[in-house]
C-alpha cells in the first residue's frame, strides 16, 4: 500500500473517530459507582453535572442482562469493523456488519425477546440502527471496488449516530 492510499484511507477514518469522540462526550457519565482496574474511581467528569433526562425503559432482569449484553457486542463489532477497515479490509468490515449488526443479525439475535418491552421510539431507532448496518455492509463492498472508503466511513456514522440518539433518549432498568 502507498503512502498516498494510506493518508486517503487515515484521514476520513480520524474524521469518524472524531465524531465518534464527540458524541460520546456528549453522552451522559455512566460511571457512577464504577471502579477502574485497580480500585481506582474513574476521573470526575469534565463536563458540569445535568439532570439525566432519558427516558427508563423497564425490562425483566434477563431480558435486561441480554440486552445489555447485546449492546456491548454492538458496541465491539463497530471496533472492529473500525479495525478492519484501517486496513483496507472492506471484505471483512461487510461481514462483521451483516452478521453482528444489519438486519439479518436480528434473526438469530437476542433482541427479539426486548422487542417488546421498547418503546416506539427506541424501537424505531433499533430498526434504524440495524437498517443503516446493512447500507454499510453495500458500501463496505463497494469500497472493495472502488477503493474509495468515504462512503463506508459515512454510512459507518449513520450506525453509530443511530446508537448515540438512543443512549441519549432511554436507559434501561
Amino acid at each position: 500500500m502507498t503512502r498516498q492510499s494510506l493518508i486517503r484511507i487515515s484521514i476520513p477514518l480520524l474524521a469518524v473517530l472524531a465524531l465518534v469522540g464527540a458524541a460520546a462526550a456528549q453522552m451522559p457519565d455512566m460511571s457512577h459507582g464504577m471502579t477502574m482496574p485497580g480500585g481506582a474511581a474513574p476521573a470526575e467528569s469534565l463536563a458540569p453535572a445535568t439532570k439525566d433526562t432519558r427516558q427508563t425503559v423497564h425490562f425483566p432482569p434477563q431480558i435486561r442482562q441480554a440486552t445489555l449484553r447485546e449492546m456491548r457486542d454492538h458496541l465491539a463489532s463497530i471496533s472492529d469493523i473500525q479495525a478492519a477497515l484501517s486496513r483496507s479490509d472492506f471484505a471483512l468490515a461487510a461481514r462483521i456488519a451483516d452478521q453482528r449488526l444489519g438486519l439479518s443479525s436480528t434473526q438469530h439475535g437476542g433482541m427479539m425477546a426486548s422487542v417488546r418491552y421498547m418503546p416506539a421510539g427506541m424501537r424505531e431507532l433499533g430498526y434504524a440502527m440495524h437498517r443503516s448496518a446493512s447500507r454499510f455492509v453495500v458500501a463496505a463492498q463497494d469500497a472493495s471496488v472502488s477503493g474509495d472508503v468515504r462512503p463506508a466511513l459515512a454510512a459507518l456514522t449513520e450506525v453509530t449516530q443511530n446508537c448515540v440518539a438512543c443512549h441519549a433518549a432511554y436507559k434501561l432498568r
